[in-house]
C-alpha cells in the first residue's frame, strides 16, 4: 500500500537584497535566465523568492549625482523600485540606514541635515522621517511588508546620541537608543495604518550568541516595540554554521521572538573553502542547503526568513564593489545561477510525495524541509506511535529523497516531523 503523505503550506521568507538593482540597469548591466534578458525581479520570483530587501539612505539628489554607487539609495531611487517590488508580485523589506550612506558596526554616522538637532529635535525628527517615508510608500502603492529600523545596529544609531557598547555602554546612552527606535517604530506605525509592517531589530552577531545576548537583553529593558530579531550571518566573518544554530536556538528560548538572517552570503569565485564548502557555484547551493538545516533545526519554527545581501551584483568596470560581484544569484556574464533555485525552495510549500516503481517507494520533500525528520507507522488508530526512518537522504540542492522497500502487503504510512 501507498503511504498517506502530510502536506503543509510554505510561509518561510526567501528574500533577496536587490537595492542596486536600478543602478546595475542603468549601467547596461543584463540580468539572464537561461541565457535569455529578462527583468531581475522576474527572475528572483520564478525561482521561488518570496521578498526583496531595499536599503534607504537620506542621501540629497547632489551627493547621488556626485558618487552614486555610495549615495544613490534615496527616496528618489528607492520608492520606483519598491514599486517595481510590489508589481512583481514579491514582498518588501524596507531597511531604513539613517545616513547618507552605509550604515554598519562600523559606522552610523548621522545624516549632514541632521547633525545640529539636539537629542529631543532628533528623537522628534526620527518619528517625523519615518512617518513621512512610510506614507510616500503607501501612497505610491508600495507599503512594506517588513521594515528594519537601522542596518546593523549592534553599536547603536545615530552615533553619538544613540551609541551604545564600549565606552558608550551606559544606561543613558540605552535609554536614547531605546526612544530613537521607539520614535521610528511610532512614526511607521502611524503611517501605515492598521496594516502596520512587521517591525525588525537587526544587529551583526549571527554567530556569535554572547554578543546578541548583551544586545537584546538592554534593549528590551528600553520596551522597544519591535516584532522580529534580525541577523546578518556571513561565514567568512561570523564562524561556523553551528555558531549560528546555538546563537539563534537560544535567542528563540530566550527572547519567544521570531527570527530572521537578515543578511548571507557565500562565494561561487575567488575564495579558498570556507568550513569546507568550495567556493563554486555548486557550493553556493552547498552552502544554502547547510544553512537551511542550521535554520529550520531551530526548534519551535522561530526562524521565519533568509535574505541573501548583494543577491542582484554583477561585475562593473570602474566601481569597486568589494568583491560582493563574486558572492551574487548572478554570473559575470549575467545568468542566473543554480543559487537562486536553491535559496528559493526555503519558501517552497512543505509536501511530502511518494513514487512507486520497480518494487521500490521514492519520497520526496523540498529544501524547506531541512529541520524536519520523516517518520513512519503501520497503525493510524490511537494511540498512534510515530518511528523515526534511518535510511540516508539524498539530497540534490532543491530536494530531500530516499528510496525504500515496498512492501505491497503491508500498509505504511509517512510523515514529516518539524522540530
Amino acid at each position: 500500500m501507498l503511504p498517506v503523505c502530510t502536506a503543509a503550506a510554505g510561509d518561510f521568507v526567501a528574500g533577496a537584497d536587490f537595492s542596486d538593482l536600478a543602478f546595475f540597469e542603468s549601467r547596461g548591466i543584463v540580468y539572464r535566465d537561461a541565457g535569455q534578458p529578462q527583468d531581475g525581479l522576474a527572475i528572483l520570483k520564478r525561482h521561488g523568492l518570496t521578498c526583496v530587501r531595499l536599503r534607504l539612505f537620506t542621501s540629497s539628489a547632489a551627493q547621488a549625482q556626485a558618487d552614486p554607487y555610495n549615495y544613490i539609495n534615496n527616496l528618489d531611487y528607492t520608492l520606483p523600485l519598491a514599486l517595481r517590488v510590489k508589481n512583481a508580485g514579491l514582498q518588501f523589506m524596507l531597511d531604513f540606514h539613517y545616513s547618507d550612506s552605509w550604515a554598519d558596526p562600523g559606522q552610523q554616522t548621522k545624516p549632514a541635515a541632521w547633525t545640529n538637532l539636539t537629542f529631543t529635535q532628533l528623537a522628534a525628527q526620527m518619528r517625523q522621517y519615518n512617518s513621512n517615508c512610510i506614507a510616500a510608500f503607501k501612497a505610491a502603492g508600495a507599503t512594506p511588508d517588513y521594515v528594519q529600523v537601522g542596518n546593523e545596529i549592534t553599536g547603536g544609531l545615530l552615533w553619538p546620541d544613540g551609541q551604545v557598547g564600549g565606552a558608550f555602554d551606559t544606561p543613558a546612552q540605552w535609554s536614547k537608543l531605546g526612544q530613537l527606535l521607539t520614535n521610528a517604530i511610532t512614526g511607521i506605525r502611524e503611517a501605515a495604518g492598521p496594516q502596520a509592517p512587521k517591525i525588525v531589530i537587526h544587529i551583526d552577531r549571527g554567530g556569535d550568541w554572547g554578543g546578541t545576548q548583551w544586545f537584546f537583553d538592554h534593549l528590551l529593558q528600553q520596551q522597544v516595540p519591535f516584532d522580529i530579531i534580525g541577523e546578518s550571518y556571513y561565514p567568512f566573518w561570523h564562524g561556523s554554521l553551528d555558531n549560528l544554530r546555538t546563537c539563534l536556538t537560544n535567542a528563540a528560548a530566550r527572547y519567544g521572538k521570531p527570527l530572521m538572517v537578515t543578511e548571507t552570503a557565500f562565494p561561487y569565485a575567488y575564495s579558498t573553502n570556507i568550513y569546507g564548502i568550495p567556493a563554486t557555484t555548486n557550493g553556493q547551493v552547498q552552502y544554502v542547503v547547510a544553512l537551511t538545516q542550521a535554520l529550520m533545526g531551530v526548534p519551535g519554527g522561530k526562524v521565519v526568513g533568509a535574505f541573501w545581501w548583494g543577491a542582484e551584483y554583477q561585475p562593473l568596470p570602474g566601481v569597486n564593489l568589494g568583491g560582493c560581484e563574486n558572492r551574487s544569484f548572478f554570473g559575470s556574464g549575467g545568468d542566473v545561477l543554480p543559487v537562486a533555485e536553491a535559496f528559493g525552495r526555503l519558501a517552497a510549500p512543505l509536501r511530502l510525495s511518494a513514487n512507486s516503481a520497480g518494487g521500490g517507494l521514492t519520497l520526496q520533500w523540498p529544501l524547506s524541509g531541512a529541520g524536519s525528520a520523516l517518520m513512519t507507522t503501520m497503525d493510524l488508530a490511537p494511540p498512534t506511535v510515530w518511528q523515526p526512518v534511518t535510511n540516508a537522504v539524498q539530497n540534490t540542492g532543491t530536494t530531500f529523497s530516499l528510496t525504500l522497500p515496498l512492501d505491497p502487503a503491508a500498509a505504511r504510512f509517512y510523515r514529516l516531523q518539524s522540530n
